[in-house]
Formats: structure tokens, C-alpha cells, sequence
């Protein structure tokens, strides 16, 4: 059995077809334009895959309330060619197949639930930390939504006492995003992430924001695992830095199994930067499934 994965970024789309053993069979990538471009180069490679479903993990906020009028659309985003585009819809219109729709964060989030490092917990989020930061949470056996879906990688952050920066997030001086984000780091330092490698006091910031964070997702969301995936988290020296700060940041209030063992706990990606694709693929099966 066929289907197809569409992963929608801001920049650009992963378009794949993959089995129900989440096996990608074929993968390109075109270039995010504006819908009028877009949506037929997609429609056009996905016309004669003989898929059974589609599932899309969109770049966002998009309207995941099926109830709503404005279900598969991707709403307020600062792209303004696609601002209240119905992208479920445009795409579904032409393909007449079943389309599971959700956050890209999500998506990999249930990637890593269905064939990565979290598979077999109750409970999980992904976080990735690039251009953004996105983070999916997976509860109780399937993907968070309430009122929006989660939107964490704007969490407000105490400053650093001795980090003078503003932070490069329109919307807020001192989120997650705003202050641990590729665009932050660079605008910073004045350097980009990979040029600052072997900068010590560059990571040691970077981990300072990045565990107070997960400290907070611990004691709101009480996950079984963190999975940390994401442009920036390539730099791994940031992983041992990021669990002894997390543990200083919770200062043992919260004692589990789980903080005993930190390395395992607090981990990066398993599916090679697939998991995106991969969970795009579950949410057509998903879907199928939910359409019979």
C-alpha cells in the first residue's frame, strides 16, 4: 500500500511517497513559491503515484479544528501569499483521496512516536531548533490539540544575567525562539552557528536557554522523552550541557526514573532528518484508517 507525504515549509517541499512501514520509496523537493505555483507542481507529482492517502505536516498556525469552517487552511502565517489559504482543500480537490493534516513539528513528533526513538511511549514531545523552534507533543497515544495546536517555541524565558541581547522574535523580546533560534544566535554573535563551533561561552548560552525550556515542558507536560532534532541541535557537543542544566533548572523536585538517566531521557533525533516524511506518513494512514 502507497501514500504519500508532503512536508510544507517555509522555504521548501518535501514531497515523498512511502509504504505503511513508513519506507520512503522516493523523495524531491521543490521550492515554497506562491500557492498558485506551488500547489500544482504538487498535485502534479503526487496525480499518477496510485497513493491511498496523503498526510501534509504544514508549516503554521494552521486550523486543525475539523468542526471549523477554515479546517486545513494555514491561517495567520507571515508569509502572506499564504495567508487563509485552504491547503487541505486545494490539494484534496484534484487527488479525491483521504488527507491527514497537522503541524510539521507534529509530524515528526509522530514520527519518532510511530518508528524512532520514542516508539512504545505514552507520551513524548519533538523539538526542533533551526530557523525556529517548533515543538510536537504527543500525549497519551496521539498527537496534542486543543484551542490551537502547540505553539512552545514561543514560551516567554528568563534572561541570561549576563546576555544583553533583545532577541530577534517580532512578537516577543524574550521567548524560546527569540532567544535560542539559528537567527538568534547568528544576529548575537554576528557569525552563524557553524562558524561558532568551538566557541564555549556560545553553547553554554544556548544550553542555558534550551534547558530552562525543557524544564518547563517537564513540569507542564511530564513527557517520557525528549526528542531534540533541528539545524542547531547538529552541534552535539550542546546535549551534556543541555542535561546538566536541566537537572540544575529542576533542582530535584522532580524524581523519576527517567531524570536519573538523562542521557536517555533528553536525546536526539533517531530517523537520519526523516521524520518529518515519515510522520507525514502516518497521518495519511491514519487518516485511511479514520475515512472507512
Amino acid at each position: 500500500m502507497l501514500f504519500g507525504a508532503l512536508e510544507a515549509g517555509g522555504t521548501k517541499m518535501v514531497l515523498a511517497v512511502g509504504n505503511e512501514n513508513g519506507e520512503i520509496l522516493e523523495q524531491v523537493s521543490i521550492p515554497t513559491e506562491t500557492p498558485a505555483i506551488t500547489i500544482p507542481n504538487i498535485i502534479a507529482y503526487f496525480k499518477d503515484k496510485n497513493i491511498e492517502a496523503l498526510g501534509i505536516g504544514s508549516f503554521g498556525p494552521i486550523d486543525l479544528d475539523r468542526n471549523s469552517s477554515t479546517y486545513g487552511y494555514i491561517t495567520s502565517t507571515p508569509k502572506l501569499a499564504w495567508a487563509n489559504f485552504d491547503l487541505v482543500g486545494a490539494i484534496k480537490k484534484e487527488l479525491q483521496i483521504p488527507i491527514g493534516f497537522d503541524t510539521d513539528v507534529n509530524a515528526s513528533a509522530l514520527g519518532e512516536a510511530t518508528w524512532g526513538s520514542t516508539k512504545g511511549l505514552k507520551s513524548c514531545i519533538y523539538i526542533t531548533i533551526g530557523t525556529g523552534v517548533g515543538v510536537g507533543v504527543y500525549q497519551n497515544g496521539q498527537l496534542l490539540h486543543g484551542m490551537l495546536h502547540p505553539e512552545a517555541g514561543h514560551i516567554l524565558l528568563s534572561k541570561h544575567p549576563e546576555d544583553s541581547f533583545t532577541g530577534s522574535c517580532p512578537y516577543h523580546q524574550n521567548c524560546f525562539e527569540g532567544l535560542a533560534a539559528g537567527p538568534a544566535i547568528e544576529k548575537r554573535w554576528s557569525k552563524k552557528a557553524i562558524e561558532l563551533k568551538d566557541e564555549q561561552k556560545v553553547w553554554e548560552l544556548e544550553a542555558y536557554y534550551i534547558a530552562q525550556a525543557l524544564a518547563n515542558y517537564i513540569l507542564t507536560l511530564s513527557p517520557h522523552r525528549i526528542v531534540l532534532g533541528g539545524g542547531v541541535m547538529h552541534q552535539e557537543q550542546l546535549f551534556p550541557m543541555i542535561r546538566t542544566k536541566v537537572k540544575e533548572f529542576l533542582n530535584g523536585y522532580v524524581c523519576t526514573e527517567q531524570m536519573n538517566h538523562l542521557e536517555h531521557y533528553i536525546v536526539p533525533a533517531a530517523l537520519h532528518d526523516d521524520q518529518g516524511i515519515m510522520g507525514c506518513i502516518q497521518l495519511a494512514k491514519l487518516e485511511l484508517q479514520l475515512s472507512k
